[in-house]
């Protein structure tokens, strides 16, 4: 029996490669990790960027309890299975009245992994409305091949290497993905997905979760992951210890080498040797 997600909403995810809203925890508490988040970025006097916004739960004691969320791994485990590994996790952040935006790509596209049962949970830590970038979904893009993809590198682009679909998506196609703080969204890693800027005068926050079952591969490179629930009996991944304080010399070790191994993955072909935001 499905732990957290209706019959429908399976479905649904079936269908559309996606499913919206949930809720995590209120909106008390997301402003709890939003505060943490927060209370880092003084302390550097800017936002969070770069490595430090990729694999963040390996440094920070916050964002790994977000990723072990018994009901965020609910809804997991009712997609994916009960064996689950935390891939990656990333901070896709879009300052108030900036020009950052996500263009329309699938998340496979560079990853390298050997299957697609790969899913995000996109948790929002402040509210997402339409006006703030919400995501955009293309339902049922799953269910194609692997597009062709070309690398654009825009400054402005929030993606590794600023990737979008080389064909146009229909206009009358694309279902925004507003959520309010505290809640996540869920889609397939092949699904089309993008956002605009943000246009309001709040920041947008969302942490993006990967979860893979565990007899998932990385096919370009040695990876590494952190199992969150069940067992892992296939140990294709290192794995990533739960850090234990704040960005502590074993948290910065454990990261720095995911950094490294995620990195000769994702930018193969490449002469980038770090995350570019």
């Amino acid at each position: 029996m499905p732990k957290l997600l209706s019959q429908e909403a399976l479905e649904q995810y079936e269908r559309d490669g996606f499913y919206f809203p949930l809720r995590a925890m209120t909106a008390e508490a997301a402003q709890h990790y939003r505060q943490r988040l927060e209370a880092y970025e003084r302390t550097i006097g800017s936002p969070i960027n770069s490595n430090y916004r990729h694999k963040v739960h390996l440094l920070f004691t916050w964002a790994n309890e977000l990723v072990h969320h018994p009901t965020i791994l609910d809804a997991a485990e009712d997609v994916l299975g009960p064996n689950l590994l935390c891939w990656t996790t990333n901070f896709f952040i879009k300052e108030p009245h900036t020009s950052d935006y996500v263009s329309w790509h699938q998340d496979s596209t560079y990853w390298g992994l050997s299957s697609d049962e790969v899913m995000t949970a996109w948790v929002a830590l402040s509210d997402a409305p339409v006006e703030s970038g919400a995501m955009k979904f293309w339902p049922g893009s799953h269910k194609h091949d692997q597009f062709e993809h070309r690398d654009t590198f825009h400054e402005n682009n929030l993606l590794s290497r600023g990737q979008e679909i080389a064909v146009d998506v229909p206009a009358d196609q694309g279902v925004l993905v507003p959520l309010s703080a505290g809640e996540f969204s869920l889609h397939h890693v092949k699904l089309v997905h993008g956002s605009e800027p943000n246009r309001t005068d709040d920041r947008r926050i969302g942490l993006a979760i990967r979860y893979i079952p565990t007899h998932v591969r990385q096919l370009k490179a040695d990876d590494s992951a952190m199992l969150v629930r069940g067992v892992d009996t296939y140990n294709n991944f290192a794995a990533e210890p739960e850090p234990v304080q704040d960005l502590d010399a074993a948290a910065l070790a454990s990261h720095a080498d995911a950094i490294d191994r995620q990195v000769k993955a994702l930018y193969q072909g490449t002469d980038r040797q770090a995350f570019r935001r």
